[in-house]
Order: structure tokens, then sequence, then C-alpha cells
């Protein structure tokens, strides 16, 4: 079979079509085809170095958000059929240890992660285990599913877990035409909450609006103003920012007494200051979101496969063009997710 493999950490030079032996699979596993797979920041990061996962080595296919059409399943697996079109949860623990015992795969020592320290989706086929797979509903594209995986149950974590969003509630989203906002903006406004978004672009926050977010900051408005004067003075009640540095005084200001903040990410940088007393004296919560639960990867989907939300695709490149996907992906004025076909 055909895939991209990193041979080395650095630029597009590391990665290189290649043919590779198609996997074998276990007696609990299944062969997947893959029809598109979604690209990450992790790819990305992984590909410069140094490797951020446990068990990571070179040669190394990567590609974690991965659809397509079951062709084979092992000797154990009951309840998948060949021919099944499905989507891949790429987080798998090793099912023994305390964190496992409740779900929290992402932290296990032993985490599996397709396309992460176990070969991925940027080939023709993929091997994982049948416990990862879910159903994709005949009327979803699988170029769509393939852009859920990682941003949707990422977004929900955050979100519900652990930002305990309420119906009512104002929830301010940085950068919110990425592909983990624009699942999250919709979420927020199923669950009944106000949303109000800041982007960095006109066309970005056309794209926000028409998913029916009808408070967006215009270009240049101070958000922390904005949100005052939406709220009557109150502020918001949840904050949502995986940007960093670059927003973090906007998402803090913005905040009300005994406001939430749900921080998801540095792409602005890693370190961040702010006035302590401002942040005692409103009773402020700072929340680290980090790994999703497979639970709350099965409640994302749900919510998607409702049919009322939407996975917009930024751009799709044939597998070869790699390298160009993961330019248009770190492009600022990219809306929604980047996708590979094989």
């Amino acid at each position: 079979m055909r895939a991209m493999v990193q041979t080395a950490f650095g630029g597009p030079e590391v990665l290189a079509a290649q043919d590779v032996p198609t996997p074998e699979i276990a007696r609990d596993e299944a062969l997947i085809a893959v029809a598109a797979c979604g690209v990450n920041r992790m790819d990305l990061l992984q590909r410069t170095g140094p490797a951020l996962l446990p068990g990571f080595v070179l040669p190394h296919v990567a590609g974690m958000d991965v659809a397509g059409t079951v062709v084979a399943v092992g000797a154990n697996v009951r309840d998948l059929a060949v021919g099944a079109r499905v989507v891949v949860d790429p987080t798998l623990g090793c099912g023994d240890c305390t964190f496992c015992q409740v779900g929290d795969f992402g932290y296990c020592g032993g985490v599996a992660v397709t396309g992460g320290n176990r070969p991925g989706g940027f080939a023709e086929y993929v091997a994982v285990k049948a416990v990862q797979v879910h159903p994709v509903p005949d009327e979803v594209p699988l170029t769509t599913a393939a852009a859920l995986p990682s941003s949707w149950a990422t977004a929900y974590h955050a979100l519900f877990p652990v930002g305990r969003l309420a119906a009512g509630e104002t929830l301010l989203v940085q950068a919110a035409a990425s592909a983990v906002s624009l699942a999250a903006v919709q979420l927020a406004l199923e669950a009944g909450a106000r949303v109000v978004a800041v982007a960095g672009s006109q066309a970005k926050l056309d794209a926000v609006r028409a998913l029916g977010v009808e408070h967006c900051v215009p270009l240049g408005a101070d958000p922390v103003e904005y949100v005052r004067d939406l709220t009557g003075g109150r502020g918001a009640e949840i904050a949502l920012d995986h940007v960093g540095p670059a927003t973090w005084p906007a998402s803090l200001g913005a905040l009300g007494v005994r406001g939430r903040l749900v921080f998801m990410g540095q792409t602005s940088g890693d370190q961040v200051a702010f006035g302590l007393a401002g942040a005692y004296h409103r009773e402020l919560a700072l929340l680290g979101s980090g790994a999703y639960t497979p639970d709350d990867f099965h409640r994302a989907l749900k919510a998607f496969w409702s049919g009322r939300l939407s996975a917009p695709i930024a751009a799709q490149f044939p597998l070869e063009e790699l390298a160009t996907a993961f330019d248009v992906l770190t492009d600022r004025a990219t809306i929604g997710k980047v996708v590979v076909t094989p």
C-alpha cells in the first residue's frame, strides 16, 4: 500500500510517499480502507520534533483522524461487519491502570494513539482495535467524518466535563473559526448557551455567523467591552481559549464573578502573566482541559449525527500532497479542517 512515511524530524523533506506492507490485523482488530484523514497540529509538531507521545519511533505514519470502510476483521470481532462505514477514535488505553478504569485513556502510561505512536491514517489502510471504531450514518460523507474525531471530542470535553457549560450562560470563544472552536460554538448553541465569537478576519466571522452565532466581536473591537455591554456589565460565565498569551488577557477580562476560563492550547506561546488580585477577587476558576474520554467521543459524535451541525472542510488534498496540507493547516486564513485522501 501507499503511505506517507516520516523518516526523521524536520520540515517537509522528512516525508515521502512509500510502498509499505498492508497492515496485518490481530484477532481483536479491524483493517480500514482509509477514505479520508484529518490533519492535526499534533501531526505537525511530531514531524518537526521532538516526539510528544511516549513510544513514538521512526519511521512513522501519522494521521489521527481516520474515516473509511472496514475491509477485514479479526477472528474475535463480532459486532463489526466488512463494508461498514466507520470513523476511528484514535486514543486507546491499556485497559488496566487506574486512569483506564475511569475512562481517562489519554493519561494512561501505555496509551496507544493511532497516528500518534502507532501507524495512522496517512496511508491507504490502517489497522485499529475494533473497540476504537464507530459507525458513520449513510448520509454523512466520510470526508466529513474525518473532520470530527480530535476536534469535536476535544471541544465536547472542554465545554461540558471540564467547563460545566449550562443553558443560558454566556460563552466567549477565542479563535472561533478553528476546527475545534467551530465544533465548540455549535455544541454550545445546541446546549442553549449564548456564544460570543472572536476571530481574526471578516471571512472567519462570516463563517461563524453562518453556523448560527449571533454575537461576533467586530474586527478591532475590544472583546472585554463587547461582552460587558452584551451582559449588562456582568461579564461572561465561561471563556474558551486555545490560543494562549495573545488572547489570555481578553479571555480573563471578559469573565464575570466566578467565571471559568477553560484553556486547552498555546499556539501563541506557552507562558502567560496576569494579576492575581483581579482573579481571586472575582473568584475566577482556571480550568485546564486535556485528554478527552471515550464517552466524550461518543457524545460528540451523537451530537453531530443529529444532522443539525456542520464540520467545515478548509481544504482537501491527495495523500502525496501532505506537505501542502500542513502548510494550509498553519495558514492563519484557514477556516475549518484540512483533510487528505488516498
